[in-house]
């Protein structure tokens, strides 16, 4: 009985060397959801990229500020050939990273392409229109209450997000200050 069930297991596909039509079905299937990606969910990896390139960068620049150069002073060869290889590791990082961020970008772009564009003027409800107040108010009794709430934790979190990256572009720009005044008092 155990041998006629292990010869139901192994029975090969009428296609050759392909896999069953389920599978090949499922495939497409995946393969479709890769290509409708949200472009919410793209910016948002865009966003996660940038930080990525700017902690690399910050590394980077650590690095080259706990280098010394090899202008006669006595240096341990071994240590800057690991510092050496560290750098140009972070350095194909940032290449990648960046090529990430292009493809991020393309295809937001692609997606956004059949849009009309929204100045961010009309975006920004003024409390002076009647108009406008009318709109608003009628609009807000449609939405729920839950959906205004997620996109303010949403907003939240992006502007939290900003913070973060406004802090480490200070650092990093204090961090090059410094390696360009130990530089100018070296040379």
């Amino acid at each position: 009985m155990q041998s006629t069930q292990t010869n139901y297991r192994h029975t090969v596909s009428p296609f050759s060397g392909q896999p069953p039509p389920q599978q090949q079905q499922q495939q497409q299937q995946q393969a479709q959801a890769a290509r409708d990606v949200n472009t919410a969910s793209l910016c948002r990896i865009g966003q996660e990229t940038v930080q990525d390139i700017v902690l690399r960068t910050m590394e980077i620049f650590q690095l080259l500020r706990n280098m010394q150069l090899p202008n006669g002073v006595t240096y341990h060869p071994n240590t800057h050939q690991d510092r050496l290889g560290k750098l140009q590791e972070h350095l194909r990082t940032l290449s990648v990273l960046f090529r990430k961020l292009r493809l991020v970008y393309d295809k937001c772009s692609e997606n956004c392409a059949g849009l009309d564009p929204i100045l961010p003027e009309q975006l920004i409800p003024f409390m002076d229109d009647d108009g406008t107040k009318h709109d608003d108010h009628s609009a807000g009794q449609n939405r729920p209450a839950a959906e205004d709430r997620r996109e303010i934790q949403e907003v939240n979190k992006l502007k939290q997000k900003n913070q973060q990256l406004k802090q480490i572009m200070d650092q990093l720009r204090n961090l090059i200050w410094e390696i360009n005044s130990m530089l100018a008092v070296r040379s």
